[in-house]
């Protein structure tokens, strides 16, 4: 019986590694990126529960997946080129139970080489129910030794401030 198990657990796992590894969020050989369609079942959220979850947000160019966590930490997952940079991450916090606050990093790649990082900063408000928010944010963009730089593929300089931009999110129920 213990023999079993064990020819079990490792044909299991041998049949894992044979999985392909080209699997992933977003492809890069997809030009255009078309909105996500998702059947969404709302519901009450409790005031407890506030940001905390998985969201569908939009961009005015792209869409992403965001998961807000209990301690205050943060990831995005954008429908942009994985060679350019998609996954970034930060930090957040409540600004009272409708307003929320999140300083998010991210890296840049060109050519599949680091060439820079951005900030993202964000405030957000909660819908009544809970199964939305609106957010304004402001993203200015760097070279790796920290020097402000313009959005790749934007003309210079760039703008005072950084760019302004906008999003709208659903939640996704678990």
């Amino acid at each position: 019986m213990k023999t079993t198990h064990i020819e079990i657990a490792a044909i299991a796992a041998l049949s894992l590694f044979g999985l392909s590894a080209h699997a992933s969020c977003s492809d890069p050989r997809v030009g255009s990126q078309q909105p996500i369609p998702l059947i969404l079942n709302h519901r009450h959220v409790g005031p407890h529960e506030g940001i905390v979850g998985t969201w569908l947000v939009t961009y005015p160019n792209g869409q992403a997946y965001i998961q807000w966590h209990s301690d205050g930490t943060e990831w995005e997952n954008i429908n942009y080129p994985i060679l350019g940079g998609n996954i970034c991450m930060g930090s957040w916090e409540a600004l009272d139970r409708w307003h929320f606050f999140r300083n998010h990093y991210g890296w840049i790649y060109t050519d599949g080489v680091v060439s820079g990082y951005f900030n993202e900063t964000e405030t957000d408000t909660l819908s009544n129910e809970g199964n939305s928010y609106t957010g304004n944010n402001v993203t200015i963009f760097y070279d790796t030794h920290g020097n402000e730089v313009p959005a790749p593929g934007a003309p210079s300089p760039a703008p005072a401030g950084g760019y302004p931009g906008t999003s709208s999110a659903v939640r996704i129920e678990p």
